[in-house]
């Protein structure tokens, strides 16, 4: 009864990460709020994976039968994300739109007076940071839950024990 209860409030929270993992991920495709960066595809393009929509999103809200494709999909969207987050934005700098911290293996990161190079969308490295941040955190949450589950499931599996009934008079 425990196994099942708990199995239960497991699916409860990763409903709600779930959500939040597709609506930080639709925030991603409008940086500043405004739409003009993703209709001209002036994004960072670990964006275009749809990570927090569709991996760590949408499977999360099935049944606990996919809970091994929880945490496959949640770990998807958690190395994206890093990925993501190490290359930082494309944005318009002096030379033009490009990846300028694709090369410094995300030191950029803790260097904020870098950062200025962006000159568009303003604020984008910031943007990143923070959204890509919350991914993570979010699929990191949802692989740890879904790992869970899959624990919880499997033990109920292989620890339940079966009554087997014997009626009388059959042999």
């Amino acid at each position: 009864m425990g196994a099942r209860r708990c199995s239960g409030c497991l699916s409860c929270l990763i409903i709600p990460l779930a959500l939040w993992s597709i609506i930080v991920n639709i925030l991603l495709y409008f940086p500043n709020g405004q739409t003009s960066y993703a209709s001209s595809h002036k994004l960072t393009n670990y964006v275009w994976y749809f990570e927090g929509i569709c991996f760590s999103g949408i499977m999360s809200l099935l049944s606990i039968i996919f809970s091994v494709l929880g945490i496959a999909f949640s770990g998807y969207c958690l190395v994206i994300s890093a990925l993501g987050l190490v290359q930082g934005p494309y944005c318009r700098t002096l030379n033009g739109w490009e990846y300028v911290f694709e090369d410094t293996t995300g030191s950029f990161l803790s260097d904020p007076s870098t950062w200025s190079q962006c000159l568009e969308p303003a604020h984008v490295v910031e943007w990143n940071i923070i959204l890509f941040s919350i991914l993570i955190t979010l699929s990191g949450l949802q692989v740890i839950i879904s790992l869970i589950k899959v624990i919880i499931e499997l033990s109920k599996i292989l620890c339940t024990t079966y009554s087997v009934i014997i009626q009388p008079g059959i042999i």
